[in-house]
Formats: C-alpha cells, sequence, structure tokens
C-alpha cells in the first residue's frame, strides 16, 4: 500500500509557526512568508500540502483567506488541504473559493456532525474529518476544550458520510519530535474503513519509515511539521528512503 509523506504549514498571525502540544504560546516563527514555504515544498514529487489556520482555529472562524490564497497560488500542481475555524457549509465554500483541494473539519465534526455530511454529499472527495484527542479524549476550539469521546467514537460517526480521509492527531506528540503514537494511530486505523492520515511526533525519517510501515494498518500517510523546519527530516531524503512506498 502507498503512503503520504504531506508537509505541513501552520499559520499564526499571517506567520508560518509550529507549536509544541497545541500551545499557542509557545509559537515559534520560522518563516514569515508562508507562501514561500509551500513553493519550497513543492518542487518536491508530494501528494499535497497541509495547512492549518491556527487564528481561525482559537476564533472560531477563517482568518488567513488571502494567505491561503497565495499559498495555493505558489504550491500550483500540488493540492492544498486547510483546516482550522472552518464551522459552516458557508466557510467550505469561501475555503474551497481560496482554491484549496481539501478541507478539514474538526470541531463542527464533534459539534455538528450532520453539517459534516452535508458538505461531504455537496463536494465529494474534498471533505476531511480532523479528530484531535488529548489522553484519548478528543479536543476542540483549537485544542483547547477537551470533549468527553474518544477519537475512534467520533471517528465512526462518519464511515458512511463518503468523507475522503481521517487526519488523526496525538496532541501530546505534537511538536515534540518525539516518535508519532504508531500504534494508536493504527488501531483507530483498523477500526475504520476510511483512511487514517498520521499526525504529530514525527522527528526524523525513521520515525516516516516506521509509519510508513503500518501502511497495511490503514494509516494512509503522516503530515510533517516541525521536523521539516529544524532540519531533522529533508524531503528529498524521506521520499528516497521510502522508496516505492511514497505516494505521489
Amino acid at each position: 500500500m502507498s503512503f503520504e509523506l504531506i508537509p505541513a504549514i501552520d499559520l499564526l498571525g499571517g506567520a508560518c509557526v509550529r507549536l509544541s502540544q497545541g500551545r499557542y504560546d509557545d509559537a515559534v516563527v520560522y518563516e514569515r512568508d508562508p507562501a514561500r514555504v509551500a513553493a519550497r515544498f513543492a518542487e518536491h514529487a508530494i501528494g499535497r500540502i497541509h495547512v492549518v489556520d491556527l487564528d481561525g482555529a482559537r476564533a472560531g472562524r477563517p482568518e488567513n483567506g488571502a494567505v491561503v490564497r497565495r499559498i495555493v497560488e505558489r504550491a500550483g500542481r500540488i493540492p492544498v488541504q486547510l483546516g482550522g475555524g472552518i464551522r459552516s457549509i458557508a466557510d467550505v465554500e469561501q475555503a474551497l473559493a481560496t482554491g484549496v483541494d481539501r478541507v478539514v473539519l474538526g470541531t463542527v465534526a464533534l459539534r455538528d456532525p450532520e453539517l459534516v455530511r452535508d458538505a461531504a454529499r455537496r463536494f465529494p472527495g474534498r471533505i476531511v474529518v480532523g479528530v484531535d484527542a488529548r489522553d484519548g479524549r478528543v479536543a476542540v476550539e483549537g485544542w483547547l476544550e477537551l470533549s468527553e469521546l474518544s477519537a475512534l467514537e467520533v471517528s465512526r460517526r462518519f464511515e458512511d458520510a463518503g468523507v475522503s480521509a481521517i487526519v488523526y492527531t496525538d496532541i501530546a506528540r505534537d511538536g515534540m519530535l518525539e516518535g508519532p503514537n504508531l500504534e494508536a494511530t493504527a488501531v483507530l486505523a483498523e477500526a475504520l474503513e476510511i483512511p487514517v492520515i498520521l499526525s504529530g511526533g514525527i522527528g526524523s525519517v525513521d520515525d516516516l519509515v516506521r509509519a510508513a510501515a503500518y501502511a497495511d494498518r490503514g494509516i494512509a500517510g503522516a503530515i510533517v511539521g516541525r521536523a521539516l523546519y529544524t532540519g531533522a527530516v529533508e524531503i528529498g531524503a524521506a521520499l528516497q528512503r521510502l522508496g516505492s512506498r511514497a505516494c505521489c
């Protein structure tokens, strides 16, 4: 089975940043021009770029539309998927109007699952569900609130909804470069028919290779953030190590 390496761009105040464990007060700015980052990523044979509007996630409404448009333009042929603050069908339409290929719905997947189903019907193949968990419980509102539901309980709501993928983030691993929670992600993936994309914890090319070995258990790819900005992972070298497993 194939496996996607998906570079991430997180937006805060119009800049490209990384958080640790979702803490907004621990943001590190890596690039003031996120579109330039997208252009660098697009030089490689990747399948997509993952963008998160952190301002939007915290505010509950999209906040970085103009920046996203520039990212899409500079990404060129590489599709972009966008999450963060998208809470309504109008928000989905607005996001797609910026040129993104797929929209990631997180908080609203917990608050209003029927809206996600409606979006998946209206925009086939263009809706992804983001499931972010801390200590086994799903977090919402930019990871600032914890629910009582598990990642599997939330994900199973969308088995027959036509969503393209689940992006599963272990918040405790996010931005820590200490390795992903592969077993928990694989258990979730095996329980679902929907492809599951791993997010959080990738700190080396070896982590990516280990994650790709779980492709036959349903892990369809991994989102890589901080490790790309620190130099711990270089996309070209990672794709070479992944070899025939690498998608796109």
